[in-house]
């Protein structure tokens, strides 16, 4: 089993590393990044994952590091330091290890229990497929895993848990692809965005990101940076509106328009504006690079703002599973 963190030296870069300096990486999984900025400064580093599993690989670090590196279980979204921070970097989506280890049901190359929680508790993806209505299944598999053959797809998995309940990943993915009548000459498999969509449920991973991003904006210092490694369109637009709305990037649409007030003044500036993309060379040595995307951003000295609010992309869906817990 591999581990291997993408756009590492973009994402270190970005974090202009320093002797002295603390920095939070807020999303452990491998320890790939945790370990790169160890290496590169003389600088401490405070981790944080929800992932039990993380935390007992991130055990030898730990012990290693000689007091430079500390790792925390939980969410991002809670990501605290006793002192503000010179960085924070988030690789969002799942790592290597959860993809890679089949009992923990976040992938459909080996049979295993539909499951995907990170933290190994509560609702399971299971649950979702077997106990949201038709309506909702559709609502999510559309705006998380932006499918458009959602209601085909959600229609199908109804009629098939009516015989029986669904829970294992083989034979829920044959379903999806069957649903919309086989691969079809696709790159990827009919049951990657269904897949996603279950997974981003399951885990609250955009109101994580959300509570995460605002985390991050209250722990920098002024100059600190923020770095955020994102893989698909959702959690893309999400970083790019909160940075660019904070930088006041996005343009009030007249010259003539009055100013921020004292309270709404930027909190972050951008020294470039479009994503960095990973590259050809690291893309054939890892394909899961080929939809990543880096943005950044330097804390300004301005109070931080309100928190961010996650968009409600699926009330149908997102309501019934709340009504689950």
């Amino acid at each position: 089993m591999s581990h291997a963190p993408v756009l590492l030296a973009e994402a270190m870069e970005a974090l202009a590393l320093t002797d002295g300096g603390l920095f939070i990486d807020a999303t452990f999984g491998g320890g790939g990044y945790s370990r790169e900025m160890l290496a590169r400064a003389n600088c401490r580093v405070i981790a944080f994952d929800r992932d039990p599993d993380a935390i007992a690989r991130g055990a030898e670090l730990s012990e290693s590091a000689k007091g430079k590196f500390t790792l925390h279980q939980g969410r991002f979204g809670d990501l605290a330091a006793e002192e503000l921070v010179d960085g924070v970097v988030f690789d969002l989506g799942v790592s290597s290890f959860q993809l890679d280890e089949a009992e923990r049901g976040f992938s459909f190359q080996q049979d295993a229990e539909l499951d995907m929680r990170m933290e190994k508790d509560g609702l399971s993806a299971a649950d979702a497929v077997n106990r949201l209505s038709e309506g909702a299944l559709a609502d999510l598999i559309y705006r998380y895993g932006e499918d458009d053959d959602s209601r085909r797809i959600a229609r199908a998995i109804v009629q098939a848990r009516a015989a029986a309940p669904i829970t294992r990943t083989l034979p829920f993915a044959k379903l999806v692809e069957d649903s919309v009548g086989g691969r079809r000459g696709a790159r990827t498999h009919p049951a990657t965005k269904t897949f996603q969509a279950l997974r981003m449920l399951v885990n609250d991973e955009l109101g994580e990101l959300a509570r995460g991003l605002s985390a991050a904006e209250r722990a920098l210092k002024p100059g600190g940076r923020l770095a955020v490694v994102s893989f698909h369109s959702l959690e893309d637009r999400m970083v790019k509106h909160f940075i660019t709305e904070r930088a006041d990037a996005q343009g009030r649409g007249s010259r003539y328009a009055p100013d921020l007030p004292p309270e709404r003044a930027p909190s972050f500036a951008i020294d470039r504006k479009r994503a960095t993309v990973s590259s050809d060379a690291e893309t054939a040595v890892n394909p899961r690079a080929r939809s990543a995307s880096l943005r950044w951003a330097t804390r300004t000295d301005a109070p931080a703002w309100e928190e961010l609010e996650p968009p409600a992309l699926a009330p149908r869906a997102e309501a019934e599973w709340e009504k689950l817990h």
